[in-house]
């Protein structure tokens, strides 16, 4: 039964998903009969600030979290203020329709957006839940002719996640203000990844350099043959020393069962070997095979997108919305790597089509999802419908053509057959002419059938590591066969720190940590991003000086909540609940409250039946006893020589031991850290550096014409030199004086600026002259945008800031006598090449812009942030920048065209109609307001099921449930 002819009698379907792009390409697949409209997302959360909380609960002490915790962890939902118009809209379309169907995404998520629909709208006719995870006209037919309940266990599940954080993020938040700095935030999952990124650069601090060296040889079988590479493996049966061997604090693991090599002893190895006559001593094949790459699911589509085209989790995801609402992809937020029957139709027909039936194996390849408690979505993410289309069918462009074309390849190679080959081992031997015996090794690998490889090859996070389809072949020897030695050239080595975590390694780290949900991983980088705990040096994620203070007092005070081990199993505790086999209020108690007033976070385990039975306070006795916290100690971090780091409330600084006889408790000399200085970079060295640069005010002499002082500083823009006022100035008022300042020169420097210099730059704008033709007064004067000419509202730039001081009269009016150059200034050059946007294709450079450095690929323009450098950044960064900017703009367009068609509908309307829908209007706000005064009543003394506990109606105004730590006015978001 098709869903027209359904509604061919007359009756009317409200279909409410979540955003409009999915309302309307969803409308275009049910017709009439049906009126689809978006929710736009949430309709109703925990109060964002102390404004939305009902009047009447203002005075409660749980008033701030929303959250009533001595009543079962009851939580106080209120519509969204900017969500009332809509809400109101749904009602209206509520009241002309015959059943109400909630198609909202088929997860956690997905389901209580349902739940809060239902209500806040209170339908007095049938409801429906929808589910699908693909939007093409066969997937939404079928999910309106099946349609099933609500799935409160879902909704309790995501109900206890969001108080949860919310416990976590009010209550911990607080305490990060106290003791380290106002506004930070800390959150359930974003704390432990900002912790993960801490510990890397504190394994990057602590790690020390190992120096080793090896020989490479190049043999060739015969005088004239073939040659192939061979790196030294062994000197008298000892294998020779690598990086592995070597541990972060740089001595060797196992000393005496490695020859670690010197760069004396290699090079001196080397002259020994120059005239050795070598021979092949075995030849070891082995088979080689591949097989495919499961289709993608969250996480690796995350992961791959950074990898093959420079974008961040946070744009992947906006992309791939896109994608999913236009009916283009299934649902991309998913934990699973199956497909469904008909994926695997679609995709091996595409195979045989596109590669022929030598590559398509004879059974259909079946990939079961390996992540713990998978539970988001029922599928992989694939190409949408029966039939693939491919990326030229689409007319996709830009970014969205390119993740298509990503998803497209991987679904498609999923169902191919395997790589095979064979890799090859090659040892030469030989004796030097001390004897020593030497054993070169040579590692080849041929693929005889690409198989998979022909549609996609995955990329590897270390730039060292060998792609899957890259070959190595070696010539054809035999054991026996004697070899020349072309060259034996001795190599130096470094062992190198840690690699930082990039979004991608990230990802996946907290992944096999088994920590959060890999569908709020693009929300908590960002946040952490957006926070300033991390920033980006390339694709590199860097931690600040902040975060190093936050992580400490975390570790010290509130350890169990950032223990890797113990975040996992709350993550365990939260799918029990979501699947019945654990109950949220006990869980939630013992958690805030502790059992018996003793255990607390510890007890959660416990329940979990994994626990190891420690008892500790509760989060609210946590939060309370801050006495033994010390705001010094915990931003305080030695570097060397007696200086310490410290995070001081206006950023970090490096202060020196006091000086010889200085008062008991008077500090030492101080200097400002660069926030976008890696922690790992601060040495001794360089702290001795920043302390002996200027600081504070210099005093240059005294102005002869005011007799006030002059002094030179370092602002918030660059160095300047001021007056300075006396202190009965008025400051304020209409008497108000206001000191002369000038920037300094781009020649100038703080500490050798003089007093005539200083005078000079404040007797700017400088009187050039009078044109004798207008009488106007021509002025030099040193803008935002360089020195230039002003004659009335005419403006000329100057070539040099010289000129200010030089520039005569005849010089200004020949300036003015050329014409005017219009539009835009002749191109600058740009500061820096990045290469082809893997994306667009065009070339993407550096330039200097208005506002500041920008990268540009001639169509899109993206603002480097204030953590990247024009000379240092990378290509990767700067496509990743592009990827977002683009991400970005084409919602921002849509909503502006909506907004400005809006008013040209109601402009034909008559004084009657506007006064009645201004009627409307109000009655309709007063409604709300009575609404919002409502109150969650209290749940039942003894509740039974799971299920009855959350379907109990609250009589409250609104819900909940953004994705963890994803709410911008929440600490803990």
């Amino acid at each position: 039964m098709s869903p027209t002819s359904e509604t061919a009698n007359g009756g009317r379907r409200l279909v409410i998903v979540e955003s409009p792009a999915k309302a309307k390409t969803i409308k275009g697949y049910l017709g009439p009969g049906y009126v689809v409209e978006a929710s736009v997302g949430h309709i109703r959360d925990l109060p964002s600030g102390a404004a939305e909380v009902p009047a009447k609960y203002k005075s409660e002490p749980w008033a701030r979290l929303g959250v009533n915790v001595d009543e079962d962890f009851e939580p106080l939902y209120v519509v969204n203020s900017d969500k009332r118009d809509q809400v109101r809209k749904l009602k209206e379309l509520l009241a002309d329709s015959d059943e109400l169907y909630l198609a909202t995404d088929e997860d956690r998520e997905g389901e209580a957006i349902a739940w809060h629909l239902k209500e806040v709208l209170k339908p007095k006719v049938p409801v429906r839940r929808m589910v699908f995870h693909e939007i093409t006209r066969d997937a939404i037919r079928q999910a309106v002719n099946n349609p099933r309940e609500l799935n409160q266990l879902l909704v309790e599940a995501q109900e206890t996640r969001r108080i949860l954080d919310r416990l976590y993020g009010y209550e911990v938040s607080p305490v990060l203000w106290k003791k380290v700095m106002p506004r930070l935030s800390a959150g359930r999952v974003q704390s432990v990844a900002t912790r993960l990124v801490v510990e890397r650069e504190r394994e990057r601090i602590a790690f020390r350099s190992a120096e080793y060296w090896d020989l490479t040889g190049t043999f060739a079988t015969v005088p004239g043959g073939d040659a192939f590479d061979a790196r030294l493996a062994a000197v008298d049966g000892r294998r020779v020393a690598q990086g592995r061997d070597f541990g972060p604090d740089g001595q060797l693991r196992h000393p005496g069962q490695v020859e670690a090599l010197s760069e004396e002893t290699a090079r001196a190895l080397a002259r020994a070997l120059a005239d050795t006559t070598f021979a092949v001593r075995s030849v070891e094949s082995k088979p080689y095979r591949r097989s495919p790459y499961a289709p993608f699911r969250t996480t690796t589509l995350q992961q791959e997108a950074s990898r093959k085209l420079g974008m961040g989790a946070k744009a992947t995801m906006q992309v791939a919305q896109r994608l999913y609402e236009n009916g283009f992809i299934t649902y991309m937020r998913t934990d699973s790597t199956t497909l469904s029957d008909t994926a695997v139709s679609a995709a091996r027909a595409q195979v045989a089509q596109l590669y022929g039936a030598d590559y398509l194996p004879d059974r259909p390849r079946v990939y079961s999802s390996k992540v713990k408690n998978a539970q988001e979505a029922h599928e992989a993410i694939r190409p949408s419908g029966d039939r693939f289309r491919t990326p030229a069918e689409t007319g996709l462009r830009g970014e969205q053509y390119r993740l298509y074309e990503l998803i497209w390849k991987r679904t498609v190679a999923s169902q191919m057959k395997d790589a095979v080959g064979h890799s090859v081992v090659v040892r030469v031997g030989g004796t030097s002419a001390d004897g020593r015996d030497c054993e070169f090794s040579a590692t080849g690998k041929v693929i005889t059938f690409h198989g998979f490889l022909k549609a996609y090859v995955e990329s590897v996070d270390d730039p060292g590591a060998d792609v899957d389809d890259r070959e190595r072949r070696l010539p054809q020897v035999a054991e026996g066969d004697p070899l020349t030695a072309r060259a034996i050239t001795p190599d130096g080595h470094a062992t190198k720190p840690p690699a930082r975590y990039t979004e991608a390694t990230l990802v996946k780290e907290l992944e096999d940590r088994e920590i959060g949900r890999p569908s709020t991983y693009a929300s908590i980088i960002g946040t952490i991003l957006d926070r300033h705990y991390v920033f980006k040096k390339g694709t590199a994620l860097v931690p600040s000086f902040l975060s190093f203070a936050v992580v400490n007092l975390l570790e010290r005070h509130f350890g169990r909540l950032v223990d890797y081990d113990f975040t996992a199993k709350m993550e365990d505790d939260l799918d029990r609940i979501a699947t019945g086999d654990a109950e949220a209020v006990p869980w939630l108690r013992r958690f805030y409250f502790g059992e018996n007033g003793q255990a607390g976070a510890a007890g959660l385990a416990a329940d979990a039946g994994n626990g190891d039975g420690d008892h500790l306070g509760g989060l609210k006795e946590l939060v309370t006893d801050l006495g033994a916290i010390d705001a010094r100690e915990i931003s305080s971090f030695p570097v060397g020589d007696g200086i310490v780091l410290r995070v001081g409330r206006y950023g970090p600084y490096v202060e020196a031991p006091p000086e010889p006889g200085a008062e008991p408790g008077e500090p030492g000399k101080r200097s400002d850290v660069p926030e976008d200085l890696p922690p790992d970079e601060l040495t001794v060295d360089l702290a001795k550096e920043l302390l002996a640069r200027p600081s504070g005010d210099f005093e240059l002499g005294t102005d002869p014409a005011s007799g006030r002082p002059i002094v030179a500083r370092d602002g918030r823009y660059g160095p300047y030199v001021t007056e300075v006022l006396p202190e009965d100035t008025p400051k304020t008022g209409k008497n108000a004086v206001k000191p002369r300042t000038a920037s300094l020169l781009k020649s100038m420097a703080l500490d050798t600026v003089t007093l005539e210099d200083a005078l000079r730059l404040l007797s700017l704008p400088r009187v050039v002259g009078v044109d004798p033709e207008s009488g106007a007064e021509i002025t030099a004067q040193n803008g935002r945008y360089g020195p230039y000419l002003k004659k009335g509202t005419d403006s000329r730039s100057l070539a040099t800031e010289e000129q200010l001081f030089t520039v005569t009269l005849e010089e200004a009016l020949a300036l003015y006598a050329q014409p005017k150059q219009r539009g835009r200034a002749a191109a600058k050059p740009p500061l820096k090449e990045l290469g082809e946007d893997p994306v667009t294709g065009r070339p993407v450079v550096v330039k200097d812009g208005r506002f500041g450095p920008y990268v540009t690929d001639g169509e899109t323009n993206a603002t480097l942030r204030r953590d990247d450098d024009p000379e240092t950044i990378t290509a990767e960064r700067g496509y990743e920048l592009l990827a977002e900017k683009r991400a970005k703009a084409p919602a921002k367009k849509t909503a502006k065209k909506a907004a400005k068609k809006a008013p040209a509908k109601k402009a034909p309307a008559k004084k009657t109609a506007a006064k009645t829908a201004a009627a409307k209007t109000a009655a309709a706000k007063t409604a709300t307001k009575k609404t919002t005064a409502k109150t969650t009543t209290k749940k039942a003394a003894t509740k039974k099921a799971a299920t009855a506990k959350t379907s109990a109606a609250r009589k409250t105004t609104g819900s909940g449930g953004a994705a963890e730590n994803s709410t911008a006015t929440d600490p803990g978001a």
